[in-house]
């Protein structure tokens, strides 16, 4: 029996147009542990960062931090053994009842984590699976409920646990945001530079509905 870790973040918005400000894509990123060590480094590097002088006067955000942050907690990443796994959507291909904030949730975590799960965990393994959460106090249940019954329904183990926690409650989050940042640029962006500095770590990173021809919007 095993311990599998999998911290999630997501990027993107619930715009479901072509207006200025709308995303093309909803970008889901799964980062994946046999233990949460490499979020004391995180927090051991931060305090590094104090003694060199570059301040951080939050917890570690990747489209806020400076370049000579990001380069120093990149090399960090690149260094220690995790997994990565990302599924975007192309928002304009998600049919009309999937264009709300739970369902198009509900969806990627669907699509995503019944691929990735099968490849973390077997039936005697334990899972823990903490999604940084999102929307307001009204709709953070919501969002809670979507991802525990996606990991009941495809997970192969039996015994999990899920949580939905503020992003700078845990450095193992932090690193998801990074990850997931990463991602988003070279999907959205056309910039993969930050996460060619991923690549060994990077296991799955598709457009899951690339084959589909009609849009929505």
């Amino acid at each position: 029996m095993a311990d599998r870790y999998v911290f999630a973040d997501e990027a993107g918005n619930f715009d479901f147009s072509r207006g200025p400000g709308a995303s093309r894509y909803f970008t889901l990123t799964t980062v994946t542990m046999d233990d949460c060590g490499v979020g004391d480094e995180l927090l051991s590097l931060r305090r590094d960062l104090g003694w060199k002088g570059l301040h951080l006067d939050r917890v570690p955000h990747a489209s806020d931090d400076s370049l000579a942050v990001r380069r120093e907690i990149l090399a960090l990443l690149a260094r220690t053994p995790f997994r990565i796994d990302t599924t975007v959507l192309e928002k304009r291909k998600a049919q009309p009842h999937l264009q709300s904030r739970a369902a198009l949730y509900q969806m990627a975590w669907y699509l995503h984590f019944k691929f990735v799960a099968p490849k973390l965990v077997t039936a005697q393994d334990r899972l823990f699976v903490v999604a940084a959460s999102i929307g307001t106090k009204a709709t953070r249940g919501q969002f809670y409920n979507a991802v525990q019954r996606v990991v009941q329904q495809v997970a192969p183990c039996r015994k999990y646990r899920v949580a939905f926690w503020p992003a700078e409650s845990d450095p193992c989050l932090q690193i998801a945001d990074y990850c997931t940042w990463a991602s988003q640029r070279a999907w959205e962006l056309d910039d993969p530079s930050y996460l060619d500095q991923l690549q060994g770590k990077l296991r799955t990173n598709c457009d899951i509905w690339s084959t589909g021809r009609r849009s929505y919007y």
